[in-house]
């Protein structure tokens, strides 16, 4: 087995279209992020806070496959579904009362695992959602720096 290096970095860069379309890239890979057409967008591509979400539905398939794979389970493949409630008043800056990102995110997943016991699809779970890199960073807080560039 290989060395597991300690650390990863991760680049993407991005550059505005218009007020709400971006166009990123990291590594070979291309994406569009933009807005609704109800939030004044061209709706040519996710919204951020999709992407987000998308993000942590991403990553908890990647974890759970490998938790599953490392404690000797079956995992066929899983569904997941995420719901986000925010107030976008803080966004649009019509009320800076309450945070400006989600309130509430609810994740359900349903895994197809073979002659697992419920409490072996609990423990996996437990242990994909602990081990998930996005949902740490999404339920923890991380260290981030926002600045110009020069600066």
């Amino acid at each position: 087995m290989s060395a597991i290096p300690r650390e990863v970095k991760v680049i993407v860069r991005g550059q505005s279209e218009n007020p709400t379309k971006m166009n990123l890239t990291s590594g070979k890979f291309k994406m569009v992020i933009d807005e609704p057409q109800n939030m004044g967008g061209t709706d040519e591509g996710p919204s951020p806070i999709q992407v987000l979400l998308m993000s942590l539905a991403g990553c908890l398939n990647v974890t759970g496959h490998e938790v599953a794979k490392q404690k000797g389970l079956k995992l066929n493949g899983m569904k997941v579904t995420i719901e986000g409630v925010m107030n976008p008043c803080a966004f649009i800056g019509c009320s800076f009362e309450e945070r400006a990102g989600f309130q509430h995110i609810n994740v359900t997943v349903d895994p197809d695992m073979e002659n697992a016991s419920p409490e072996e699809i609990a423990a996996w779970l437990e242990e994909t959602e602990n081990r998930c890199p996005v949902t740490d960073n999404v339920r923890t807080g991380t260290n981030l720096s926002v600045s110009v560039k020069g600066s």
